[in-house]
């Protein structure tokens, strides 16, 4: 799913000295059930973590070696770069491990390790926090990167209003798929959610863990709901933030968020439009709505320092959609741009979330290596054309942004799969978040994913349009995580299609505190706020 290109720093580790004892002792292993994979990993060699704000906490960062291919296991092997912050209880109050994951697919997860602390009431110490980059992502080897040029200044426009412009997307799209068949090689064959869901049962072994806890965010919760499918008998506790619609994996699930960014969007507009005696844009959300397309058409003409075209101006406003985090630093930067012309502020907000040179494209690479070969996406051309002009008629923010993003899955090399039937009737009691007016993932997934799930419960931010925001500072919702990984607690389910408890959102923010930024956070440290672009990074 589209999503803004984030650049997070890969947290790269130095893995050296001698193998640290297991946490807990071995768990004897069951004979595979069909459709599991049954392979024996070397224990995993835990060095010092390069990351400083992994290595401040006492985090240990290592290698898993997994087959390239469950169907050849003796064959090539790849390495998983994992971290661990260790719980901090006596053994008798120990839990178990916590695998997380941010999303994308394509999210590098090495540092989400560190989530463990934003747990209310210490909860989180009893847990093994356990962070990862899936094969072929950030630290992981081989890592997949194809053209770092891609994400340039000043692109094509995205609304193909002409037959040049629908063939020079087309083109690009196609050589960004041919590149990646270049530099993928038979990776690109084995990066389906499946092989990153057998990865997370190889950790478990290799943690010598009879069940695993999970947290995951966004894709995440895809990858939590395949596992608990294919691994029902090894999910001992599940928190999923933002979750997918696996009925629409994953054509359909983007056209979806297009008409859901565009709702979000004219809500950001208005919030604004509110605070015009701040930012001076209009004094509705229409207004506002209507000075961000004439701007946008002016850049065709003309890009803002020679650099912000029309499609870079879309992107830096999506992250808004997202979430409400960021909003003061969008409204500031459009606001110094139409009242005085000074674009600096459109400049950051773009390089801070797409990178450019060699190998920033790796996350945009396999959020692209995934969605392409978990299932086979419309071959023709024409349908995409229909279904796109037809929702850009409702949603013109972020349409055809959207699909150009995807386009490449039209020519991409790898082999597809069959995604998996998402069935969470033997799986144990699980939590699922999700705010009302997500678009990332629309809250419509999670009613779905509730009525697969049946021992599942649902908390809703009844009105937000934050997406997988939970551990942010909402009581109602972070001490409800809380109970559950301290107890196994959760709310009453009730009858109905329909969440089981709800809960304030994320607060629109105040825009007088917009610009303050807390100088005691040290320096490459990694605080809340980076999570949550890491998550924001790693697409869907």
């Amino acid at each position: 799913m589209k999503k803004i290109v984030a650049v997070v720093a890969a947290a790269g580790f130095v893995v050296g000295g001698a193998v640290l004892a297991p946490v807990v002792s071995a768990a004897p292993q069951a004979k595979p059930a069909p459709n599991q994979v049954s392979y024996d990993p070397a224990p995993i060699a835990w060095g010092t973590c390069a990351s400083p704000g992994l290595a401040r906490r006492g985090a240990q960062c290592g290698f898993l070696e997994v087959p390239l291919d469950y169907g050849k296991q003796s064959g090539k092997k790849i390495k998983i770069a994992v971290s661990r912050i260790a719980a901090k209880v006596p053994a008798d109050k120990y839990q178990g491990i916590m695998i997380t994951n941010p999303g994308g697919p394509g999210g590098s997860g090495l540092t989400l390790s560190v989530l463990g602390e934003y747990v209310p009431n210490g909860a989180g110490e009893a847990y093994d926090w356990i962070g990862f980059d899936p094969r072929g992502v950030g630290s992981s080897q081989p890592a997949l990167a194809c053209d770092g040029d891609y994400f340039a200044y000043n692109r094509p426009y995205y609304v193909p209003v002409t037959s040049k412009l629908e063939q020079t997307w087309l083109t690009r799209s196609k050589n960004y798929a041919k590149a990646c068949d270049t530099a993928g090689g038979d990776l690109l064959d084995n990066v389906k959610t499946t092989d990153t869901v057998n990865d997370i049962d190889v950790l478990r072994k290799a943690l010598k863990q009879e069940k695993i806890n999970f947290y995951g965010f966004s894709y995440g919760t895809y990858l939590g709901q395949v596992y608990a499918t294919l691994y029902p008998e090894r999910v001992r506790r599940m928190v999923l933030d933002g979750n997918v619609d696996a009925r629409k994996v994953w054509y359909q699930a983007n056209l979806d968020q297009d008409v859901a960014f565009d709702r979000n969007i004219k809500v950001y507009f208005d919030w604004i439009a509110k605070n015009n005696a701040t930012y001076k844009l209009g004094k509705s959300g229409r207004e506002v709505e209507a000075l961000f397309y004439r701007e946008q058409l002016k850049f065709i003409a003309k890009p803002a320092g020679g650099i912000i075209g029309p499609d870079e101006w879309t992107d830096i406003f999506l992250q808004a959609g997202y979430y409400v985090f960021g909003w003061e630093d969008v409204a500031n930067a459009f606001s110094a741009w139409v009242n005085d012309g000074d674009y600096s502020g459109l400049k950051a907000l773009y390089d801070a979330s797409n990178g450019q040179g060699p190998g920033t494209d790796n996350g945009f690479a396999m959020y692209l290596a995934t969605q392409c070969t978990d299932v086979q996406w419309p071959t023709s051309w024409t349908k995409w054309k229909v279904d796109n002009w037809i929702t850009h008629i409702r949603a013109p923010f972020e349409t055809w942004g959207n699909a150009w993003f995807n386009a490449p899955c039209l020519n991409w090399g790898g082999k597809t799969g069959t995604p998996v039937k998402v069935d969470g009737s033997k799986a144990p009691p699980i939590l699922l978040l999700n705010e009302t007016l997500d678009a990332a993932t629309p809250y419509e997934g999670s009613l779905e994913l509730r009525s697969r799930f049946p021992k599942a419960v649902l908390v809703e931010g009844v009105g937000g349009t934050t997406h997988s925001g939970s551990l942010n500072g909402v009581a109602c919702v972070d001490d409800k995580i809380a109970e559950y990984l301290a107890t196994g607690k959760l709310p009453a389910r009730v009858a109905g299609r329909r969440s089981d408890a709800q809960c304030e959102p994320l607060p629109q923010p105040n825009p007088a505190g917009a610009t303050q930024r807390k100088a005691s956070i040290a320096a490459n440290d990694i605080t809340r706020a980076d999570l949550q672009k890491l998550i924001v990074g790693a697409r869907g």
